[in-house]
């Protein structure tokens, strides 16, 4: 008898997940999305073959179906534009902490 090898605990994905990861497996290839996203290229096969054969990759409805609210939106755009100001601010301390220790180590 052959042993499986151990994994980790079974991943899931989002309906949204994917279906950018189809889009993106289509644009740059399978292997290398799924090296960009780091899920096997075994889930997004099946995603692309889903789709392919005319069912829908989503678990509930049609990907294009999944219609949202202009608060939702809106909501999620602040979240993001926060989350992208955080990013910024974090990115400056490193880049000076690093200006910093580059002086330092003269």
């Amino acid at each position: 008898m052959r042993k499986r090898k151990a994994t980790g605990p079974k991943r899931q994905y989002t309906d949204e997940y994917k279906v950018e990861a189809v889009r993106l497996g289509e644009a740059v290839g399978v292997l290398e999305a799924s090296r960009r996203l780091g899920i096997p290229d075994t889930s997004i096969w099946n995603w692309m073959r889903l789709k392919r054969d005319g069912r829908p990759v989503v678990a509930g409805a049609a990907a294009g179906s999944a219609k949202r609210s202009a608060a939702d939106l809106e909501a999620e755009n602040q979240r993001l534009r926060q989350e992208l100001a955080n990013a910024k601010a974090d990115l400056e301390i490193v880049k000076k902490a690093a200006a910093y220790f580059a002086k330092e180590s003269r």
